[in-house]
């Protein structure tokens, strides 16, 4: 929870400089932000289903056989990663599919152009962090993001507006320092991964019997499920933008003020989750699964105090929160609607917090088919269809965002309920979709 807080805070100082750098900007980052998020988190997610592989084989044997897991994320991130980056002049193209006007296109392809580069190093990252996540040493991971977010922080300031000795680069400068604080914490994983991955991830590679192509594509298989459940998950949520354009300009400024006050909200949770699934992961390992229960109570208890805290603030001192993202600047149309929305996000954070949750545990049980089709049909079949023909009724009505974030929360609390409703299934029966071989060493 330490290392996303520490992402949150990262995040809010790329938006304030965006928003604060020119109104292009802040229009461009919301629709781009979330595009790049559909395409790094179906790289980022497919990698990260090393995490539980990991966290298995740590309960189940410790460290060594956690080393051969690790060794073949890793592999897979590797791969992934050169494949992202060779795909950055088509991604660039994708903001021209778009009406929207050519100055925010233009903005948006610059971003999208950037993150297959750091997308490309996330997805390397998360296949290094998979190893100590999985082991429970967060300790190395919370100061690999620490480092990343300082260096981050300092060149976007720099980059976008040209402090420190640094070009003006603008929403250019935004994507380069998320490169060069990424670039950051790969060189920190690099240092203190242990000899043994290494040993174990060369030995995959280079041992006399051949390529182990069965443990590579069983990885695949798992994380793929898992990237698309997360590509679609947050495709589905720069469509929630696209449509909020259809309520008129004053309700899509409204919704970009609001994006990151309502990151305020989830961003931590994530944090908490990866824990969850860890410890489950541990336990599943080990064989113990009453423990799993008592793992996610703990989770929930926590996680819904943070959401009580953010909540109180969204709903009883909205502009303390909406302000430092150029609030005070809009006029007053955008202001009332910017306000009416904060006050109803907290059910956004409610639903999410028992969808994340929940996604994070199945994960751990390797039941990620289940997750990719329950969000394929909740999200693309039901929720973004409603709010689209909704929307349409109210086409320049402003006052009706609000509403499209509740439905939105209605749908993802929907997920939430049948997440856990599959965990309990799977800890009644002793499933385990994760089959670990047994290396030797």
């Amino acid at each position: 929870m330490g290392s996303m807080v520490g992402n949150l805070l990262m995040m809010l100082v790329d938006r304030i400089c965006l928003a604060r750098y020119s109104s292009d900007t802040l229009a461009a980052s919301g629709p781009a932000i979330y595009t790049s998020m559909a395409i790094v988190g179906f790289f980022t997610a497919l990698v990260g289903f090393s995490r539980s592989c990991v966290a298995q084989a740590f309960g189940r044997s410790g460290h060594g056989e956690a080393a051969y897991q690790a060794a073949v994320g890793i592999f897979v991130g590797i791969v992934l990663s050169v494949i992202l980056m060779l795909m950055a002049p088509l991604i660039e193209l994708i903001p021209f599919m778009s009406n929207r006007p050519p100055v925010i296109t233009h903005l948006e392809s610059q971003f999208l152009y950037w993150s297959a580069y750091f997308g490309g190093v996330m997805t390397l990252n998360m296949s290094l962090s998979s190893y100590f996540n999985g082991i429970g040493n967060t300790r190395i991971t919370l100061v690999a993001g620490l480092i990343g977010q300082v260096v981050e922080i300092f060149m976007t300031i720099g980059l976008v507006f040209g402090k420190f000795g640094l070009p003006e680069l603008g929403m250019r400068g935004s994507c380069i320092s998320t490169l060069i604080g990424t670039l950051s914490i790969l060189a920190f994983y690099l240092f203190y991964m242990p000899g043994e991955v290494w040993v174990r991830l060369r030995g995959l590679v280079f041992k006399h019997s051949g390529f182990n192509l069965h443990d590579m594509l069983s990885r695949v298989k798992k994380g793929f499920a898992l990237g698309i459940s997360a590509g679609i998950d947050n495709l589905g949520n720069a469509a929630f933008i696209w449509i909020i354009a259809g309520l008129g300009s004053i309700a899509l400024a409204a919704n970009n003020v609001n994006l990151t006050v309502n990151y305020i909200g989830i961003v931590p949770l994530v944090g908490l989750g990866i824990g969850c699934s860890v410890l489950c992961g541990n336990a599943i390992g080990e064989d113990d699964y009453p423990q799993i229960p008592r793992i996610i109570f703990v989770t929930l208890a926590i996680e819904l105090m943070y959401v009580v805290v953010i909540s109180f603030f969204q709903i009883a001192t909205p502009e303390l929160l909406l302000n430092p993202f150029g609030l005070l600047d809009k006029p007053v149309e955008i202001q009332r609607a910017s306000i009416a929305t904060s006050r109803v996000l907290w059910t956004y954070s409610l639903a999410f917090t028992f969808a994340m949750t929940g996604s994070s545990v199945l994960e751990s049980f390797g039941l990620t088919r289940f997750l990719f089709v329950t969000r394929l049909v909740l999200m693309w079949v039901l929720s973004i269809p409603t709010i689209y023909m909704m929307t349409s009724g109210h086409v320049g009505d402003a006052s009706f965002l609000p509403t499209c974030w509740v439905i939105g929360s209605i749908f993802e609390g929907i997920i939430g309920v049948l997440y856990f409703w599959r965990i309990w299934s799977a800890v009644r029966n002793r499933q385990n979709g994760i089959v670990l071989r047994q290396v030797e060493g």
